[in-house]
């Protein structure tokens, strides 16, 4: 592994994981908490949760990875953009830190990864945070349709922004810029257009993870949603919630689908407690 020197800070520390160049951010001592991203266009593991590493990392060891396909890990040609590829993808970035067991924190496409990884390789799983989470069956919002179809343009891209945050204060254009910017780095829309194409419904139901399976997880788990979010629907917190038997729910009201950002206190607080 090594740092790469950038004034870019997307960009931190790099690792071969079974062959692909890797960017991931390690920061902070103690436990270990794996970090999962959620699927928007240029998102990145910094862009995510940027606002909350210098929090939880005063604790814990936090690794925050470019997922395969997104932000400045390598893409390979030929890769099938899958949960199990995705899987296999953040179990090896485990496996080459060195880390057997780890706290997963996931948001939205990051929660079904994380629930995926929990109910495939549990022994590697000592607790899970499920943010908004996908891993439900669910009827498509507009609001997703619109991330997972997102065509490059200023307009669209401030469109989508508004679509993920209740406090539209948040969004400016610069904010807006520097986004489109990220999603139209060379290859990265071709690999994020590949990976939800219309129909998208299909795609919803490829992230479902079986009841059966997360019924049987025995890890205990805190799930967080925004009241307000427009992208992934209150109720599939709700329903994990039933599902899960040692979790717990947390609900922000005047909350989109951006949770560690509009409300970066009080997420950092309730996943800082619930990690001990």
């Amino acid at each position: 592994m090594n740092a790469v020197q950038t004034t870019n800070p997307e960009v931190a520390s790099t690792i071969d994981v079974g062959g692909i160049a890797t960017n991931y951010h390690d920061v902070g001592e103690g436990d270990p908490v794996l970090l999962i991203h959620g699927s928007g266009p240029g998102v990145s593991a910094w862009a995510n949760w940027r606002g909350v590493l210098p929090t939880l990392s005063q604790q814990h060891r936090v690794i925050a990875p470019d997922v395969l396909g997104f932000g400045y890990t390598e893409r390979p040609e030929g890769v099938t953009y899958d949960m199990a590829t995705w899987t296999q993808h953040l179990v090896g970035l485990l496996d080459a830190l060195g880390l057997e067991r780890v706290a997963v924190v996931g948001n939205s496409f990051g929660g079904a990864l994380a629930l995926n990884i929990a109910t495939h390789h549990p022994e590697r799983v000592d607790k899970l945070v499920l943010m908004g989470a996908a891993g439900v069956p669910f009827e498509i919002t507009e609001g997703l349709d619109k991330v997972w179809g997102f065509e490059p343009s200023l307009p669209n891209m401030i469109e989508l922004m508004d679509v993920f945050a209740y406090d539209k204060s948040l969004l400016t254009e610069d904010l807006a810029q520097l986004r489109l910017d990220a999603a139209t780095r060379p290859g990265v829309h071709e690999a994020f257009s590949a990976m939800f194409p219309a129909p998208r419904q299909r795609w919803v139901e490829a992230l479902a993870v079986p009841d059966a399976d997360i019924r049987a997880l025995t890890q205990p788990a805190l799930i967080l949603h925004g009241r307000d979010d427009e992208v992934i629907p209150l109720s599939t917190s709700m329903r994990l919630h039933e599902l899960i038997d040692d979790s717990q729910l947390h609900v922000f009201g005047r909350c989109g689908h951006w949770v560690q950002i509009e409300h970066a206190e009080g997420f950092a607080r309730l996943v800082g407690d619930f990690l001990g």
